[in-house]
Order: C-alpha cells, then structure tokens, then sequence
C-alpha cells in the first residue's frame, strides 16, 4: 500500500494508507504508515497536509526517527512554521549522529537560520559540510554569505552551482541569487565552457547551444574557430543541422585539426539530411587533407556504415578494410577488421575469409567481436569436413564466452558433431584468446544483522521507501564490508516491482555475467538479471501463440525490462512496447471489446496484445524467430528487404549480417537470453 502511495500518490492510496495507520496506530507498523504519507505529501510539494501525519509518527518512529523528524522540519520550514523548524532541526545531529540525513538537516536549518536573520549560524554550519561537493548546500550557503555582504564568497559558491553543477535541480536557483549580487563580474570564457560541454555530456543540446553562443560572442579571434566548432556541433546533436552548417561556412584561422573537425560535423549534417553525395565529398576532403587524424577514422566508420545500409557491399568492404589499416589501434580497429572478414565470407571468398578471421582473432583477441570469429571459423572448419578444428573452436568459444549467443549456437552444432577417435588437437591461435578476468566463483556473504542501516533499509523497504532503502543497505555495507549488498539491494528493488532497477544494478555491477558459468554467480544474481514477473500471463498468452515463455520473457526484459510503465522515444508504451496503432489493430483481432490505449500500460493487456502481434510476424517470416525479432525492432519492410540482398547459410548469418548494430544486437540479446532463462528455470 505504501509503495503504491509513494508511487501514484492517488487520494484512493492516500486513503488506504491513512485508514491502516489509524487502525494500527499504537504499533510501529502505524508509524511506518505515518512516515509513508508524510512523505508522499513532500513529494507533492503539499507540506500543510504532511505535518500531521509525521507528528502522528513521532511517538513510535524508533530507529526511523531521523526521518520522521527531517520531514517534520523541513515541512515546517516550507510552511512558514520558523520556531517549529528550528525547535525540530536544531539539535538534529547530536540526536541522529549516524544519520544520513545530517547533512539534508543542516541545509534546512540554515534555511531556518536564513529566514530568521541568522546567516551567519547559517554559514558556519554548512562550512563543515561543503566536502564533498553538494549543489543544495553551496546554493545555501551561498546565499547566506550574500546576507552577510560578502559578494565574493557568495559568488564563488553560487557559480560552482550554476558553472560546475548545471544540471542539477538548484542551477536555476543559483542563477537568480548571481544577478542580485552587487558589482557581480561576467563570467570567464572557462566558466561558461564548463558548463556547455557539461550540458553537451547531459545531452541538453539546446541549452548548451545558448552557452556556446555567448562564448562565441566574446570569443578573441585566437579562440574564435573553437568556439565556432563548438556551437556547430552542439547545433548539429540537436538536430539544427543547417545552423549548423552556416556557422561552418568558413573557418578562419583554424589549425589543421580544427579544420579536420569542421569537415567532420559538415559531414554529419549532410548525413542527417540524407545528402550522401555532400558526405562522401567530406570524407574525400579528410582523407586528402587530414590522413592521420582521429576526424577521419570517425568518418570512415560513418562511410562504412552508410554504404552497408545501402547494400554497397563492395564499397562498405573498402571503407572498413581503410579503417583498419590507417588505425590500427584505434578504438574502432576490431569490429573494422570484423566487418572486413564478415563481408569477404558473404562474397564467397572462404579461404581469404579464414585468414581474415583467423587474423582477428590473433590481433584483436580482447574485442567484441571474438565470439563471432570463433564461431564463424568454426563453422568454415565444418565446411571443409574437418570436425578435430570445428570442435576445438567451439569448445573455446563454451569456455570462455559461456553465455554469449554465439556459445550457445557453438554448443548445439558442437552436439552434431561426428566423434574424433584421436586426441584432441590444439590450435596455438586459440591460445591468444586471454582468460576471463574475475571469472573466480562468487560466494555471498551474510548481511550484517544487528547493523542499525541495514536495519532501516528493512524498516524503509517495508513502508515503501525505496531509495531511502537503498541508501542505508549501501551505508551498511560501506560500515561492514562483505558482498551481500548488491543480492539484497537487487531484492529490494524485485520486492517491490522495481524489477527494470534491480536489472540495471545488475548489469552495472557484474558486467561480464554473461561470460560465465551458472553455478558461478550466485542465484540471486541471477534471479535479478533474469526475473519472471507477471509469469501467469506471459506464460498463458505465450502459449495459446504457440510461443516459448522464456523467448517472450527475453523479449520483454529487452524492450522494458518489465517495467509496465516504460515509453519509449517512439512512443511505444509498455511491457512489450507496442505502439498505441498497433495496440488498437491487435485488439480488434482478439475482439478485446472497450479497448482503450491506456491499457497499454496495463500489464495483461499489454501480454496479450504483444505476443499476439509477435505471433503474427513468426508467421509472416515464415516460422522464424530471428526474422520476426528483427522485424520487431526495425520493421517488416527493412527485414524484407534484407532478406533480399543474396542468399544466407541458415538465420544466423542472417543475424550477423543485419547493417544496423542496434537490431543485430537486439536480436542476438534476446536469443541469448532465453538460453539462460532455460537454464535458469528448466522447460518452459
């Protein structure tokens, strides 16, 4: 109920939860509930109705009292109550000295102080806190040195907010407390820099845009052309693309790298505005002109890319085999060399496509793209009927890349394979492929019981409080050491349906997962990573579709991580993603009558509709599941075409040979992850 308040904050959840507080009011479960809507009134920003329920909370809050108390203060303060605030706040830190909250508290009692004339209290107590760096306190203390008339000091932490921190929630603020300032310089050129490229970083192009501008007003004509190529290229990410190409018109006195740059972003405009011929003129004009620089190796890549959604097979060939032989150690060598292998062996050419393969493996043994080369060399080795080779390669590709999608494809061929009577025989080039590092099993340890944080975290977990939660399992773990945290963070966030966090925790903290054996991880991990929520649906409307459950549920781990809320850019809504069109279509196909958009989101609905519609297109690709799941993220039209471009072995040289990365790699994700779903969880 808590976790449903804290989350909608409807007047039927705050109901529920007010009517088990009372019922319970002489047990803490009570004042857990309190606490609960004390602060989904803050979230609301309605700090009248959150006084009461926090003081209801008061009696019994235990070992939550810093919350109660911080969320009373800072109600208080909010609503003009400055005695309540300050009687509140006052001593908070020797009350709660292990809190995490000590330093919110003093942010809202010097925001008492503030508005009580005392800013001088108000400065001496955020001094101790400036380290490390918080936006909420340099806008406070900020503006409490502006009381006191020292404009500098004022100055100095409001520009850190507004320069250093522009994206946080008090930037804006501390714009507002600048200008008031008395005799307040302009900001430097490195100021302003730090922020736009900060803003570029946060993707918030426009505004860096504006931040770009104004450098290039005041730019000195030594600093103009930088100035200029940074506005051209933050004009061109967000999509204003012939801005971006008039203030690139010229560049006088540019050094040879700037000028390099500019042929670059005048190339990615004419890319986004489809004018091909205008692109590939300035790569001609790098390659002539800058033959060594990093602009060119990124234009190379765009040109490869380009000609191979074009179907200039030949043409995309050239332009990767250019990249890799001018960089060879660049970042983007390996899949270069890749894409020069796997082209050659589309075009037939086997025994060349070997070397290369072979030679990817040798040079690039650490790049992505391993998997595929053993797989693919092992599969040449079945072709010329020498099974000792194809078995080594795919015994290579099991051990070291265990659950990627090419192990499990190398494991069923390997299955298929006839017996070699003889000792197996080793192949040195395999030897350059390096072990996994921290591949070592994982061992959890036992949480910290008696541990006051990881006490509030179960405490907070229970009245909805998530991230709170999370913060004190973190605290508790930083406090004991051990390995338990991330189970238990990602238990949390499964409890209580945040099951796309506890995924995303996942993944951050044990990126090679995929690398690695079952048994090896501990379950938990991988009851995280690979959860089964709304199983009763999934599997019932998977199987009136002829579907596996496990396919589906690795479908929508990939498109929402089985968040029923998501929305994508496109505006696909829900578990499987599916646009409201297309929900309207499927719905009149299984007569599901009223249908109205917004049961998108609704988490049967959304099954239904989605593997019905799935369905549809295993059938129209002819009962294939990877052209269906390549169909589903790039559309039916791209897939046929492909499908057009020559003939394929079997569906996974299909997959390999999909042009756009993002499909290619959602395919094979999903492929793979029902492997381990299976493994995980037996048949389905």
């Amino acid at each position: 109920m808590a976790q449903q308040l804290i989350q909608d904050r409807t007047p039927q959840a705050y109901a529920g939860v007010e009517a088990y507080a009372r019922a319970h009011a002489k047990e803490d479960a009570g004042a857990l509930a309190c606490l609960a809507m004390g602060y989904a009134h803050v979230l609301d920003h309605d700090y009248g109705k959150a006084i009461d329920p926090l003081n209801r909370a008061k009696p019994r809050a235990g070992d939550l009292g810093d919350y109660v108390t911080y969320y009373l203060g800072t109600s208080y303060l909010q609503t003009g109550h400055q005695a309540e605030a300050l009687a509140a706040l006052a001593d908070f830190a020797t009350t709660f000295p292990d809190s995490l909250l000590v330093r919110d508290a003093d942010v809202s009692y010097a925001g008492a102080l503030l508005s009580e004339g005392r800013a001088s209290e108000a400065a001496a107590l955020l001094e101790k806190d400036r380290l490390p760096t918080r936006s909420d306190i340099e806008l406070t203390i900020g503006r409490a040195y502006a009381a006191l008339g020292e404009s500098a000091k004022a100055a100095a932490a409001l520009e850190n907010v507004y320069y250093n921190m522009p994206t946080a929630t008090e930037a804006d603020g501390a714009y507002a407390e600048l200008k008031k300032l008395p005799q307040q310089p302009p900001a430097t050129a490195a100021q302003r820099k730090t922020r736009a490229d900060l803003l570029i970083k946060a993707k918030r192009y426009n505004d860096a845009v504006e931040e770009y501008r104004e450098l290039l007003i005041r730019a000195t004509n030594e600093a103009r052309p930088a100035a200029e190529l940074n506005l051209a290229d933050a004009l061109q990410r967000s999509g204003r693309n012939r801005e971006a190409r008039a203030e690139l018109t010229t560049l006088p006195g540019a050094t040879a790298d700037q000028s390099a740059q500019r042929l670059y972003i005048l190339g990615q405009v004419a890319w986004s505005l489809d004018e091909n011929e205008a692109f590939y003129r300035t790569v001609d004009q790098l390659r002539e002109t800058a033959p060594t620089s990093p602009w060119l190796e990124a234009a190379l890549l765009s040109a490869a890319n380009l000609h191979l959604v074009h179907h200039e097979f030949d043409l995309a060939l050239d332009a990767f085999r250019e990249l890799q032989q001018r960089f060879p150690s660049g970042s983007r060598a390996a899949y270069a060399h890749w894409k020069v292998s796997w082209l050659t062996l589309r075009a037939g050419r086997n025994d060349e496509a070997k070397k290369l393969i072979e030679e990817q493996i040798a040079i690039y043994p650490s790049g992505n793209e391993t998997s595929a080369a053993l797989y693919w060399r092992a599969r040449l080795a079945e072709e010329d009927t020498d099974p000792a080779m194809a078995r080594a390669f795919y015994q290579k590709l099991s051990d070291r890349y265990r659950n990627y999608y090419y192990a499990e494809l190398g494991r069923q061929r390997m299955s298929k394979l006839p017996p070699t009577p003889d000792a197996p025989v080793h192949y040195a080039l395999l030897d350059h492929v390096p072990p996994l590092e921290h591949g070592d099993k994982v061992t959890l340890t036992d949480p910290p019981a008696d541990d006051l944080h990881f006490q509030k975290a179960q405490l907070l977990g229970n009245g909805g409080l998530i991230d709170f939660a999370v913060r004190e399992l973190q605290a508790a773990a930083s406090d004991e050491g051990g390995n338990w945290d991330l189970a238990e963070t990602a238990q949390l966030y499964t409890d209580t349906g945040h099951y796309d966090r506890a995924i995303e925790v996942m993944k951050h903290s044990v990126p090679s997962y995929f690398a690695v054996d079952i048994p090896d991880l501990p379950r938990a991990y991988w009851e995280a990573l690979f959860p089964r929520p709304y199983w009763t649906d999934l599997k019932r409307f998977s199987v009136a579709n002829g579907l596996d459950p496990y396919l589906v549920a690795s479908l929508v781990r990939q498109e929402s991580e089985f968040n029923p809320e998501a929305v994508s850019r496109a505006n696909a809504v829900g578990l499987m993603q599916l646009l409201p069109k297309t929900g309207k279509v499927v719905a009149r196909q299984v007569e599901l009558h009223r249908y109205n958009p917004s049961e998108l989101y609704t988490p049967t609905v959304n099954l239904e509709l989605g593997t019905r519609y799935f369905r549809g297109m295993v059938d129209h690709f002819g009962g294939s599941f990877e052209y269906a799941l390549a169909a589903y993220n790039a559309g039916s039209d791209r897939v046929e075409e492909w499908l057009g471009q020559g003939k394929y072995r079997d569906a996974q040289e299909f997959v390999e040979s999909i042009p756009f990365t993002e499909t290619r790699e959602y395919v094979q994700a999903i492929l793979r992850n029902a492997s381990v779903y299976r493994q995980l969880y037996g048949a389905p």
